[in-house]
């Protein structure tokens, strides 16, 4: 007995040294890197950003010479992954849901092309847009591209998943979905850690043609595809990560995907959920334990994050009149983030919805940073444009789109990385002159230079103001493609140099900056103004580096 309980003592204190608190995306990380990772590409992006910063920060990338800087956009991240997949090593990419948007293109051709060492697609969702314009969801994605989608329910299925997928990927030869949500990717739990693997060896694809989309092969890659698809139907029938659960009470079944499943056992303090329920986490649908569930209960009801993809997949699922409750039926908010209670109400069980915030209670709106170079910028910009009718200055994704809010309410647009240039060049088309673009230095490397590229050759009357920063600020202070670049990117593209401006925007300034906005508003043609003072917190954060140095 004695020894038996030794034995459990000493494999605890194993499995407790191996153990660690990791966030949803840091699991992910460390899951690639113990997987034998050769390659992490992305562009930060809330919430994926701290998948490659954790690589970044690990002294096994360093060690191991694992490729983890920052890409310029999210399709050339993607495309990068799949050299160094074609390469046969194992790759990873990350983003969050509105950046496979930017991938997709290279993202749906891989699904044709397959994968060589294991690829890895990493999509951050993030239901009730915290920090995003929508609330899209990457499943539709994975299905379109009819690629197989792996989605945690906890973080050590994050990090479990990690090593599967890999390894599913070179089995099929198929890149793979890893698709997580904010709650997912932002909460932490603890993470047991399996055997680390070695990178692959350089190996090109047995057939080098694989690759090559030339119409004649790729309709032969496509049919490869449709008939893969059947034997990932086949694996998820049987996947670690799809189980059964039965339940005493037929009344219901409860179909549950992602981090949904940690909501409704919440629900239930014992973890003994009465009525069967279908846990899903690995795609395509396992059809066959769908339809048990569907035969042996009375109604179905639909718990996930995000659209309601399975509720409306599962329909073609199930015959006659059966009931079927979820998003589309109003049984869950068809907007937003899941949460516990919102399931209570869902199973008939007491709402636990606590008192709404009292109308005293003012909430506090985002603003700049007291100090931010921005402010500057803009209140130079909303001197110059007083005499004008309101409503010309088109931004884009950053820091500065809070330019939008009192007291400066300078900015007139945000829809996507890079529509700044663009929206003002076909406003400026359409004759409203004139049009003013405002973008940051991350974002213009990341898709600005193409629509200057269009306003240069078409001599559209816009100007484009680049607000430097040196960082890419939103996300967390990383690198920007285009520091020290950005002139020479304008003059490049076309832009002519006496029209290329660089302000200092500080209050000394200010009339000095009013005077050049001025002029290249008046001029009848593409004009930069290049507003560059370094972001004040990545001041404060160098400082404060500098300071503990010298200590």
């Amino acid at each position: 007995m004695k020894i038996f309980l030794f034995l459990l003592r000493y494999i605890h204190t194993i499995i407790m040294a191996n153990k660690l608190l990791l966030l949803g995306d840091e699991a992910i990380a460390l899951g690639a890197l113990d997987a034998g990772l050769s390659g992490i590409y992305a562009y930060p992006g809330t919430p994926s950003t701290e998948i490659t910063e954790y690589v970044q920060n690990s002294e096994t990338a360093k060690e191991k010479n694992i490729h983890c800087s920052w890409s310029t956009n999210e399709k050339t991240a993607m495309e990068a992954a799949l050299g160094m997949s074609y390469a046969g090593k194992r790759a990873m990419v990350c983003m969050k849901h509105v950046g496979l948007n930017v991938a997709a293109d290279p993202f749906i051709n891989s699904a044709i092309t397959g994968a060589n060492g294991g690829l890895i697609v990493v999509s951050a969702d993030d239901p009730s847009m915290h920090s995003s314009q929508n609330e899209q969801d990457s499943r539709f994605y994975g299905k379109f591209a009819m690629v197989p989608i792996l989605e945690p329910s906890n973080q050590q299925e994050a990090y479990d998943m990690v090593r599967y997928g890999f390894d599913f990927s070179e089995k099929y030869q198929i890149p793979v979905l890893l698709r997580i949500t904010t709650r997912m990717a932002h909460s932490r739990s603890g993470v047991v850690r399996g055997e680390c693997r070695e990178q692959n060896t350089l190996h090109l694809p047995t057939d080098l043609r694989q690759f090559v989309l030339l119409p004649a092969i790729a309709r032969k890659r496509y049919i490869k595809l449709l008939e893969s698809h059947q034997r990932f139907i086949e694996e998820s029938e049987t996947s670690q990560f799809n189980m059964y659960h039965e339940g005493p009470d037929k009344s219901m079944g409860i179909l549950v995907a992602g981090i949904a499943l940690n909501y409704l056992m919440e629900n239930f303090p014992d973890r003994v959920v009465p009525y069967p329920f279908l846990k899903i986490g690995q795609y395509p649908m396992p059809r066959q334990m769908v339809e048990k569930l569907v035969e042996e209960c009375d109604e179905v009801l639909i718990l996930e994050e995000g659209y309601p993809v399975i509720e409306e997949l599962i329909r073609g699922y199930i015959p006659g009149k059966k009931k079927i409750r979820g998003r589309f039926d109003g049984t869950i908010p068809r907007t937003g983030e899941l949460n516990p209670n919102i399931l209570a109400v869902a199973l008939g069980l007491p709402n636990t919805k606590g008192l709404s915030i009292p109308d005293l209670m003012v909430g506090r709106p985002p603003q700049l940073c007291s100090g931010c170079p921005h402010i500057d910028s803009y209140l130079a910009l909303n001197e110059v444009l007083e005499a004008l009718p309101k409503g010309r200055v088109f931004s884009d994704i950053g820091c500065y789109t809070l330019g939008a809010l009192k007291p400066y309410e300078a900015i007139n647009s945000c829809v996507d990385m890079g529509a700044s240039i663009t929206m003002a060049k076909g406003a400026a088309d359409a004759g409203f002159v004139p049009s003013v673009a405002v973008i940051g230095d991350s974002t213009f490397t990341h898709s600005g230079i193409t629509g200057l590229l269009d306003a240069v050759n078409d001599k559209s009357p816009v100007t484009v103001i680049i607000l430097d920063n040196a960082t890419t600020a939103m996300t967390g202070g990383q690198d920007s493609a285009g520091t020290g670049r950005i002139e020479g990117i304008c003059k490049g593209v076309g832009v002519e140099e006496a029209h290329i401006r660089v302000i200092r925007p500080l209050k000394k300034y200010h009339a000095e900056n009013v005077i050049i906005m001025r002029e290249e508003l008046n001029y009848n043609g593409v004009s930069v103004i290049i507003p560059r003072r370094e972001c004040i917190v990545s001041v404060d954060k160098r400082m404060r580096i500098k300071f503990k140095t010298k200590q």
